[in-house]
């Protein structure tokens, strides 16, 4: 795909987001994906594989949300089969506490699936709000 091309991916995946419809990402996702979750927080590793990004990362850290979690995009930087995305995630916790933080996701693309990602964020609020 081109760079053009796979930035318009992210686009509409993130306009998906927006809604708090989080399929378009899931299904972009290649089954081998790696994703990097940067910082020393209980969630910073690296999850290989579509099913440990889900059910190791995913539905432990979205099952404390009390609400639909949303992500806004801001940016989007596109270089072949890179896409920089800066983007605002909204979401309450079932303690009633706001989890809204920013972030940089580098998402690495081949063939219309999402192989890499590496995520930048708040690492002080992840740990404020989820300890550890």
């Amino acid at each position: 795909m081109s760079t053009a091309e796979n930035k318009r991916l992210m686009q509409e995946i993130f306009a998906e987001l927006a809604k708090g419809n989080s399929d378009a990402l899931v299904n972009a996702l290649a089954d081998d994906v790696a994703w990097h979750v940067t910082g020393t927080t209980k969630f910073s590793r690296i999850y290989r594989g579509k099913a440990s990004l889900l059910n190791d990362l995913v539905l432990p850290l979205f099952s404390q949300f009390e609400d639909q979690y949303k992500n806004f995009a801001d940016r989007f930087i596109a270089d072949g089969e890179y896409v920089a995305v800066e983007c605002r995630g909204e979401a309450t916790t079932k303690a009633g506490l706001p989890y809204n933080n920013k972030y940089c996701f580098i998402f690495r693309i081949e063939n219309g699936k999402i192989k890499e990602v590496t995520e930048y964020m708040d690492t002080h609020l992840v740990v404020t709000t989820f300890g550890g």
